[in-house]
């Protein structure tokens, strides 16, 4: 990924960034965590999940005048991805088992921070979020730049809808049928389900995990 833009993820020492806690222990555990990174509540839009409904492919763009939004007030934008032009403007997303996926086009400045879980996996969200920053930005997928998070493993999280393949090789099989270039592409490789600096969702109701809880992906164009 370019220098130019941050990429940051919490871990279990960190404290949940979601509600899995109480509002104020959350609202402590981001902005500790986003001071770190050099940012705040205030200069940071939540990428606000929502499973309900049949569409996980909901894609936003977001500038300066949503900064704050879902972080320091409560959120105006139910997404599976935002995008912004805007520099400084922290895009923030909490993650367990699935994937937090930064995407980027340095040559059109359009950064990206979306989720690629079962339910959107299975709509082809890999394919359709460049297919997303080709019609709004008219991004060339062959300089977009792909960053996927820490996200659960084949062994204790086979996707049953694709063969039981693990959600990393989904989602980099369609970012490539989207054709962005291998190359372009960094998995950073963490098992949630298996290393202890994580959260995992799917562990704690297996009953193999005492605390429940989300770390978050954090992203930035300086």
């Amino acid at each position: 990924m370019d220098s130019s833009v941050l990429i940051a993820i919490s871990s279990l020492h960190d404290g949940s960034m979601s509600k899995s806690v109480d509002e104020m222990t959350r609202r402590n555990n981001r902005q500790r965590f986003l001071e770190r990174q050099g940012t705040s509540l205030e200069q940071s839009v939540l990428v606000h999940l929502k499973y309900e409904g049949d569409d996980y492919c909901r894609y936003y763009e977001v500038s300066l005048e949503h900064a704050g939004d879902g972080m320091a007030f409560e959120s105006s934008i139910v997404a599976d991805a935002l995008f912004t032009r805007g520099k400084r403007l922290a895009l923030f997303l909490p993650v367990a088992d699935c994937i937090g996926a930064v995407l980027f086009d340095e040559r059109l400045q359009v950064l990206g921070l979306a989720h690629l879980g079962r339910q959107n996996l299975a709509q082809q969200g890999g394919t359709k979020i460049v297919e997303f920053m080709k019609t709004e930005f008219g991004s060339n997928p062959e300089d977009i730049q792909v960053w996927l998070s820490p996200a659960a493993g084949r062994e204790n999280y086979p996707l049953h809808d694709f063969n039981n393949r693990s959600m990393y090789e989904v989602a980099l099989e369609q970012l490539e049928q989207a054709n962005v270039p291998n190359g372009n592409i960094v998995i950073d490789g963490a098992d949630t389900t298996k290393d202890r600096n994580f959260f995992s969702h799917s562990e704690f109701l297996k009953g193999n995990r005492e605390t429940d809880g989300r770390q978050a992906v954090v992203t930035l164009m300086r």
